[in-house]
């Protein structure tokens, strides 16, 4: 799988399943502090991982997973070039900006 740097690809997205992103982090780069409404499963298929979430740091290095809870803040810094596969479930979560209001 071949991933540029900053130009993310989906691989799939089923409405109201969930979407498969690949992406590339650059070495020293992050992905500051966020959160997301679905569940987060982060697949690192190449390279290493600073992860801070929860008041803990964790180093994870390919292959390795991680999962984070809807809502929960996380901050991912690449150590060397990573590798990412991300899948968000359910997607869109409701709320999700573009997602249609509760009735």
């Amino acid at each position: 799988m071949r991933v540029a740097a900053h130009q993310p690809q989906i691989l799939r997205s089923d409405d109201s399943v969930n979407r498969v992103i690949a992406l590339l982090l650059p070495q020293g780069e992050c992905l500051q502090e966020h959160e997301v409404r679905e569940h987060a499963l982060v697949f690192v298929t190449r390279g290493q991982l600073l992860v801070s979430a929860s008041a803990s740091e964790r180093t994870l290095s390919a292959p390795s997973l991680i999962h984070f809870d809807p809502g929960e803040r996380h901050e991912v810094r690449a150590i060397s070039e990573c590798q990412l596969v991300l899948c968000l479930a359910p997607w869109a979560a409701p709320g999700h900006p573009g997602q249609p209001a509760a009735a």
